[in-house]
């Protein structure tokens, strides 16, 4: 019989009134329940009913909180099983699931996420290429910059497989973050995610946007999500500035 951790669901406080969305509130929930060991490696999450019932929040709130774990590493589906706590893999950095709303906060600083755009695209080759589709294929497009006492610290542009022909939904753009927008218009849940950390220099549009001189050294993070069947189902590229901005990584999952 394999370890189980102390967790509960009845541990979780979710605020249905909070200006935080719920399935945020509910990924940080299990984020905390497995960095502090109540969720081991290898222990399955509750399925999707039960959490959706538990809370009285629909099964799409609970993918769009997975979908956030599985984004971060934390956690792995397997097709017929479940959802597993994934082994933490002390070579590899992980970044932090950091809620930048608090951190900003915390800092005395007003923080907001402003939409630049949102439309349907038709893939070109570069995005065929990335997503492993033909060309002029359907695909949800935006462009959000992130700022704190109104300066510009990070630009993002970000694609999803566009297979669910749904209406973009204006509160679904409140928190656009790459694996919310994959799970709620994407036909395939994205079950895992790579991320690739480098330098790089802005270019004429992403100094105009961030507010810095056309060649200013920043982080670039390209992402990718896949489906069970390992096909990418989005992909998107965050520009963070270097000056401003700190992204913090662990050894491991867990709190000491």
């Amino acid at each position: 019989m394999s370890e189980q951790g102390s967790f509960n669901l009845d541990q979780a406080e979710i605020d249905k009134n909070s200006v935080i969305p719920i399935y945020y509130q509910l990924a940080k929930f299990f984020e905390k329940q497995i960095r502090q060991r109540n969720l081991l490696p290898g222990e399955a999450l509750p399925t999707e009913t039960e959490i959706a019932s538990h809370f009285g929040i629909s099964r799409m709130t609970v993918r769009r909180a997975i979908s956030e774990l599985v984004a971060a590493g934390m956690v792995y589906a397997q097709k017929g099983k479940g959802t597993f706590v994934a082994m933490p893999k002390l070579d590899n950095i992980v970044f932090d699931l950091n809620n930048f709303y608090e951190e900003i906060k915390q800092k005395g600083m007003k923080p907001n996420s402003k939409l630049l755009e949102a439309k349907i695209v038709r893939s070109d080759e570069l995005l065929s290429k990335r997503l492993g589709i033909p060309l002029n294929t359907r695909c949800l497009f935006f462009r959000i910059v992130i700022t704190a006492n109104d300066e510009p610290l990070a630009y993002e542009r970000k694609y999803t497989v566009y297979a669910k022909q749904k209406p973009i939904l204006e509160s679904e753009l409140k928190d656009p973050s790459l694996s919310s927008l994959a799970a709620a218009h994407s036909d395939s849940l994205p079950v895992s995610s790579k991320k690739v950390l480098m330098v790089s220099r802005t270019t004429e549009e992403e100094s105009l946007i961030l507010g810095v001189s056309r060649g200013t050294p920043v982080f670039l993070m390209v992402q990718t999500l896949y489906d069970l069947e390992r096909k990418p189902i989005a992909w998107g590229l965050s520009i963070f500035r270097g000056d401003r901005y700190k992204l913090t990584s662990y050894d491991g999952w867990y709190d000491e």
